[in-house]
């Protein structure tokens, strides 16, 4: 436990990328807490907003993440904000994390592939994804903006609670041990973790065996570029879905109060 928390953008803005930032910077601004982030949905739309709010100096959550090319665009951005920072001459210690989802891949493949690959799509993919975070580290650009002052965007596993009641409870806990890393895991998962999980590895700087799982999976006749892509829609849809219902029960609230007032 960091001691961060995230406060999100309105989902309604995500087409709108400079809406969006007006929105982070004015949530920045309001809660003046120095250990929130705004969150900012990772999508084509939301990269350019990433990038404004990080040269702004808001910290920033991108959320929706769901493969490794999506983080490289979202960690891009945010490159990008921090060397528009230095070129400034303004400090370039801007905090930031990528968010990547795990369990939903899983869920979106279970049983539709041979049993042998039954809930390690999501970890390969993850495995994947830290390939490229630790080769953005080890990057010259990345060390230049390291040397000026700059904090690293950590990698963050999002979406750790199992799904499958087959599998083990801290699965993606396990898992998804590295160093520079956070897990944002469910209090259930926590708990499990305190009670029974131990962790003996972390994930192999390689990838280990993340792109022949991979493989298997595109054997199966699994689309793991598209089903990326379905992810990150669908999970831009929900949050807009829960968004609205939110708004609506404020304002269904908001009447009642108004009328036990009235009367």
């Amino acid at each position: 436990m960091d001691g961060w928390v995230s406060l999100e953008v309105s989902p309604l803005l995500a087409h709108d990328a400079a809406a969006t930032v007006t929105a982070a910077k004015d949530l920045h601004t309001q809660a003046d807490q120095p250990n929130l982030f705004i969150k900012i949905p990772g999508t084509r739309e939301g990269l350019s907003a990433i990038e404004e709010a990080i040269f702004s100096g808001v910290p920033v959550n991108v959320t929706l993440l769901f493969s490794r090319e999506q983080y490289i665009a979202a960690a891009e951005a945010f490159l990008r904000g921090i060397e528009r920072r230095i070129d400034a001459g303004l400090s370039p210690a801007v905090d930031s994390v990528a968010s990547v989802f795990i369990s939903r891949w899983d869920a979106a493949v279970m049983n539709k592939t041979p049993e042998l690959l039954r809930d390690r799509l999501g970890i390969a993919i993850a495995k994947r994804t830290y390939v490229a975070y630790r080769k953005l580290l080890q990057s010259p650009r990345w060390q230049r903006a390291f040397n000026a002052g700059a904090r690293p965007q950590r990698l963050l596993w999002a979406s750790t609670g199992t799904k499958d009641p087959k599998a083990s409870d801290t699965l993606y806990i396990k898992a998804l041990a590295a160093p520079l890393t956070v897990n944002t895991m469910p209090e259930a998962t926590l708990l499990a973790l305190a009670d029974h999980g131990e962790l003996h590895n972390i994930l192999p700087p390689d990838g280990g065996d993340a792109e022949s799982v991979i493989a298997e999976f595109v054997k199966a006749g699994i689309d793991v570029d598209g089903l990326g892509l379905q992810l990150q829609d669908e999970g831009a849809a929900v949050f807009a879905a829960s968004w609205n219902e939110l708004l609506s029960v404020l304002a269904s609230k908001s009447r009642a109060i108004k009328e036990a007032v009235a009367r």
